[in-house]
């Protein structure tokens, strides 16, 4: 019951403080952002350069990101253009719809991706860090009767892949026309990573030259799973779906859940989604394996010295005692003005297995501000350690002013990270990095 409060009361906070990093322009509208400044990067100055145009035609959208930041000496960063991902994160993405569309794809920067209801894939996010930010594809589709989910983490480098195809299987019996229960839904889902350091379990440091070495790796991480959804109530006012997962991960354990979905619509002022999901784990088992956090989770060497690192797959392999838990979600838009989103998890005997996710947004047109917040944390121990900000955590505030209606000054901190890399110049681990950056851009409506 603690447990339950918890998650209600978290995202619950979750609407006066944090929120997700914006929202797309409104069609046929169109943002600039762009200017010249300082920015503080782990209490340094740097000077930065940046152009950052956002661009909205009816269901196409496209938005650039050009960044360079030279040091005190003048000279350009050397992880703003390391390697190939970084001339293509430029293009900050390129769209043509949203998710839950009939047509969604994506190219570019994969904020928060899931996969069906998330059991293995779940706010997923391909580019933790300013410093190694990637380029990726999402595609999917729904034909109606069937359809499917997809991604592909990053072009240029082996990562995250990942598929759902689903089918609505009373769409092709006499059932078809019988409302809500017509809806019945089923998916299959497969998701991996063929990233070289995706099972590593474990190995040596060799400090003089600057290399790790597996001893122990499980390959690529696969996994599959199975779901099934059943609306019970469907309308202009509410829709309630509950759901069933089952997941598997190959050469671990597996794992399932089952949850209620709640939309609601009332008078269409308001739009809210309440999720609540009780988990059921296996030995050797994640829920939601492929995280926000999971490109940092992947693989780390902590301190070379002493050759201590930590991989996703090593702590997958260590859990042979079987741990229960709990999951919570709420979204609210309200009249299109605040826009508030919140997740919790938190297992039943595991003390540093709380997961959150929190975000708002609250920038009405009329109005001359803008605050936009987004906070993400693991491994949470208490709910004192919620708001720490370590190792464990990603936070994006932004708080701005407008002189005029189409033009905003404000000022962004952002608790990311940056890449690691050995003698050899692959990443083998992620350190916390504080930012401080004043922006200038401008909103432009325009019509075609």
């Amino acid at each position: 019951m603690k447990t339950i409060i918890t998650i209600i009361l978290v995202i619950l906070v979750s609407s006066i403080s944090f929120s997700q990093f914006g929202q797309y322009p409104k069609p046929n509208e169109g943002q600039f952002m762009g200017g010249a400044g300082m920015t503080w990067i782990d209490n340094e100055p740097h000077y930065t350069i940046f152009l950052a145009p956002e661009l909205s035609f009816a269901n196409f959208g496209v938005g650039l990101d050009l960044r360079l930041t030279f040091n005190s000496e003048g000279n350009l960063r050397k992880e703003s253009f390391n390697d190939f991902s970084d001339y293509m994160s430029i293009i900050r993405y390129v769209r043509y719809g949203l998710k839950n569309d009939p047509v969604f794809i994506k190219l570019g920067a994969l904020d928060y991706y899931t996969l069906g209801h998330g059991s293995i894939m779940y706010l997923y996010n391909n580019s933790p860090s300013f410093d190694n930010r990637k380029a990726g594809l999402v595609f999917d589709i729904d034909f109606g009767s069937f359809g499917f989910e997809s991604i592909y983490s990053q072009f240029g480098e082996a990562g995250v892949v990942g598929f759902r195809g689903f089918v609505r299987p009373l769409h092709y019996t006499s059932l078809k026309d019988i409302p809500i229960i017509s809806n019945l839904e089923v998916g299959l889902t497969y998701a991996g990573d063929f990233n070289e350091n995706s099972g590593v379990i474990d190995g040596n440091y060799n400090d003089s030259l600057d290399q790790f070495y597996i001893t122990t790796d499980a390959s690529s991480i696969n996994i599959i799973g199975f779901d099934i959804g059943l609306p019970i109530i469907s309308g202009s006012f509410a829709d309630v779906t509950l759901y069933y997962d089952f997941a598997k991960i190959i050469d671990f354990g597996s794992g399932s859940a089952t949850g209620v979905i709640v939309q609601l619509n009332p008078l269409g002022l308001v739009q809210a989604t309440a999720r609540l999901e009780r988990r059921f784990n296996g030995d050797e088992y994640i829920p939601s394996y492929f995280n926000s956090f999971y490109e940092i989770e992947r693989f780390r060497v902590t301190d070379k010295t002493n050759n201590i690192f930590t991989s996703k797959a090593q702590l997958l392999a260590g859990l042979t005692d079987n741990d229960d838990g709990w999951y919570g979600e709420l979204g609210i838009n309200a009249l299109g003005l605040l826009y508030v989103s919140g997740s919790y998890q938190r297992l039943d005997k595991t003390p540093n297995s709380g997961i959150l996710h929190l975000g708002s947004e609250i920038a009405p047109e009329e109005a001359p501000f803008v605050l936009r917040a987004g906070y993400d944390k693991i491994n949470i121990r208490d709910e004192e350690d919620i708001f720490t900000l370590d190792d464990r955590s990603y936070l994006f505030t932004e708080l701005g002013y407008k002189p005029y209606p189409f033009m905003v000054v404000s000022l962004v901190y952002n608790w990311t990270f940056t890449p690691v890399r050995d003698g050899d110049d692959n990443i083998v681990s992620y350190e916390p990095q504080k930012r401080i950056e004043p922006r200038v851009y401008f909103v432009v409506p325009f019509g075609l």
